[in-house]
């Protein structure tokens, strides 16, 4: 996969060096290239932003700079069709960057992230490149940035960890929180590691049975706690047929049944403990 991040502060996105996304740049899997928004100004001050038409208060950066980085980045080495490339837009405003959206991604062989600064990139630069290629807004959260550079971070790692190769152990990924399949609308449960015990704290005894079975039923039944417990509106909204017999039994002692329409929801007295 290749990355491209068009930035004015190409020193946030050191982090790309390090961990599993610096490993897998090392050994070749990720092309990154970072590029520094203001070598495409060309007044004294490197102007990157004006006011805003309309009035109101900030700053909006500005068209110019922002098409010739993109058409330069475009130029070295653009590949059409399959191969292109697609624009990710940190925003706010965007669409929520979900694991099921960060599988999307890790599947697409070339990015081009523009984190933006102010109140944001005029518009009409999107407009344009949305005719070039695919456009991706996508918000990591309700909350607002000072810059989209801390969200480039947590799409990028998101992302290539799901590429092959990148982990130690292509199924670590397969049981995490909002997986496709079985854990899409679940959290992965509490893990444990050794000593067995460690002031007066034991692992569960379920952990050290060796029966496979029992383990996945214990694991399954505690990611269905942890999503009532911190995540209760994942379990709302999950088709009734995603749960098992098993599961049921589970939401049932924790409070939770089918509704009119079949999914689950809280009970009266599950809410209030």
């Amino acid at each position: 996969m290749r990355l491209d991040v068009v930035t004015i502060f190409p020193e946030y996105l050191e982090p790309l060096n390090v961990s599993l996304v610096g490993k897998a740049r090392a050994r070749g899997q990720l092309d990154v290239h970072v590029r520094d928004l203001r070598q495409w100004t060309y007044d004294r001050h490197n102007t990157v932003d004006d006011t805003p038409y309309g009035g109101g208060p900030g700053m909006v950066m500005k068209t110019e700079p922002w098409g010739d980085a993109l058409d330069d980045a475009l130029a070295d080495g653009y590949e059409g069709g399959a191969h292109g490339p697609a624009l990710v837009v940190p925003t706010p405003s965007g669409r929520p960057f979900t694991q099921e959206l960060a599988v999307e991604l890790s599947e697409r062989p070339w990015l081009i992230f523009t984190p933006a600064r102010y109140e944001g990139i005029d518009r009409r630069v999107m407009d344009e490149y949305a005719t070039r290629m695919p456009v991706y807004e996508v918000s990591i959260g309700d909350y607002v940035l000072a810059g989209g550079e801390a969200a480039v971070l947590v799409i990028t790692e998101a992302v290539a960890r799901l590429l092959p190769g990148v982990l130690g152990n292509a199924a670590s990924h397969q049981d995490d929180s909002f997986a496709p399949g079985a854990m899409a609308n679940l959290l992965e449960g509490p893990v444990y590691t050794k000593p067995p015990e460690w002031r007066g704290r034991d692992i569960p005894d379920v952990l050290l049975s060796g029966h496979h079975g029992k383990i996945a039923r214990w694991r399954r039944d505690e990611a269905l706690r942890r999503t009532v417990r911190n995540r209760p509106d994942l379990i709302e909204r999950t088709d009734p047929a995603a749960f098992d017999k098993k599961d049921r039994e589970m939401l049932s002692i924790l409070g939770w049944k089918p509704g009119p329409d079949g999914r689950f929801g809280p009970t009266p007295d599950a809410v209030e403990q």
